[in-house]
């Protein structure tokens, strides 16, 4: 399989990222190249930074199922009960604004984030749903809801693509695991998320494969490396339109040498250095930990890191199973949205909240069931964007008095993928070339959200 390419060829080695290192260290450690190259690699670029870009990092909050907008971020108080369902709305910081009555947290900072109610698409099943909101693109074909499907790249992929992170740490990360559509598609494995699975939460949390092997002492480590160098002389080519797999693969090499070796990555990692105030403040469960180990990434200089949170596809006994995790969710966002505030970093680090859609407004029980819950809806949904020079207090768009589709300011998944890309600094109208010759745009509709721009 070929990469994409854009001003030159370069060869890319046939796994993901995590492999890549994990090869990279048994190299180092005794393993052996053979049978690892043989894939085109894109050429990095950048195209031209939009004049408005604030942004040098994003955590994206994926809601993975679909979060109800209703019991969320655009609750309907006065509309009938099959619509308005069990919960009450709040009022915020921001007068006229309400939400959830189970979101307090929020509300007492709805100053310091901008809310989207008018985003909506065509693409009501899982699949096709996540794949259009993680990359701005809809899926070519039918998709199913169990799909994981990867047409075009993920905004992960593309920062990944386009920017880097200082200590050899990847540009890219997803905790626990890649989303649906989270890959990076064309542009080849090097642009893949590196998937931390463990949770920060557990006692004794480490990351895989950012650790000398079992045995092996930094004296013996070394040792290896100039082992590995002393046997090495395999031929590399210094034109750089030559395709050279074994300049990709020191490439590997280093990157592993440099996460296992370098005191800054290994800190990033460390979680269990935050004093139990903070820990504490995120949350002890794995939403909480996730999204302080995050802030610690992009402290540290990643620029993209996704926190993939399942479980929000409720069609039945929806208020019940809400009442109890929407408290922790609500504690874990306005932590980490204070958190970056008062370190200095929200001006710099953008933190999104989403899902692939919302749910129906009017409420329904499933055969089978007692307890009553809603359904894909992708007609209407809200997002919650914070950071990177975005207004807070705002309000962009509504839905009708149900809830049941945009009205005002109506929007498209491409206008909230251009808007992350704009902030990033990245030209969301920038195209490559596929491995199969062919242009493809970033995004097919550039256009921001002007609102949120600042």
């Amino acid at each position: 399989m070929t990469d994409a390419r854009r001003d030159g060829k370069r060869l890319e080695l046939p796994f993901s990222r995590r492999t890549g290192l994990r090869l990279g260290l048994g190299g180092l450690a005794g393993g052996t190249l053979g049978g690892m190259c043989g894939l085109l690699a894109a050429a990095r670029g950048a195209g031209p930074a939009p004049a408005t870009a604030r942004a040098k990092a994003c955590i994206l909050v994926w809601l993975d199922g679909g979060p109800t907008h209703l019991e969320t971020f655009d609750p309907k108080p006065d509309a009938p009960a099959e619509t308005r369902g069990e919960f009450s709305a709040i009022s915020t910081a921001v007068p006229g604004t309400q939400i959830c009555e189970h979101l307090p947290e929020l509300a007492k900072i709805a100053d310091r984030y901008a809310l989207v109610r008018s985003v909506c698409h065509d693409q009501g099943n899982h699949g096709a749903g996540n794949h259009y909101m993680m990359t701005g693109a809809p899926p070519r074909i039918p998709v199913g809801c169990g799909a994981f499907v990867s047409f075009h790249p993920s905004m992960g992929s593309v920062v990944a693509h386009e920017r880097t992170a200082p200590h050899g740490m990847p540009a890219y990360f997803s905790m626990p695991s890649m989303t649906r559509s989270g890959g990076p598609s064309f542009l080849g494995a090097r642009h893949a998320p590196f998937v931390i699975a463990d949770d920060p939460n557990a006692k004794g949390f480490r990351v895989r494969d950012l650790a000398l092997p079992a045995g092996i002492e930094s004296d013996r480590f070394a040792a290896r490396q100039d082992l590995r160098r002393l046997v090495d002389r395999l031929p590399r080519h210094d034109d750089p339109a030559v395709a050279d797999p074994v300049r990709v693969l020191d490439d590997y090499y280093a990157q592993g040498e440099r996460l296992v070796t370098t005191p800054e990555a290994q800190r990033a990692f460390d979680i269990a250095a935050e004093p139990d105030a903070v820990r504490d403040a995120y949350g002890r469960d794995g939403l909480g930990q996730r999204a302080l180990l995050a802030r610690r990434l992009v402290e540290a200089g990643v620029p993209f890191v996704t926190i993939n949170d399942g479980g929000w596809d409720h069609h039945a006994d929806l208020f019940g199973a809400l009442e109890k995790r929407l408290p922790a969710f609500d504690r874990t966002i306005a932590t980490l949205i204070g958190d970056l505030d008062q370190r200095g970093l929200l001006e710099t680090t953008m933190v999104i909240v989403l899902g692939e859609f919302g749910r129906t407004p009017k409420l329904s029980v499933l055969p089978g069931q007692t307890k009553a819950g809603r359904d894909h809806w992708s007609s209407a949904m809200s997002i919650l964007f914070a950071g990177g020079g975005t207004p807070g207090g705002l309000v962009v768009g509504a839905t009708d008095r149900l809830g049941h589709a945009a009205r005002d300011r109506v929007l498209a998944p491409e206008n909230f993928v251009a808007t992350v890309y704009a902030k990033l600094g990245i030209d969301p109208g920038m195209h490559f070339i596929t491995p199969a010759g062919r242009p493809t745009f970033l995004v097919a509709d550039p256009t921001p959200i002007a609102e949120l721009m600042g």
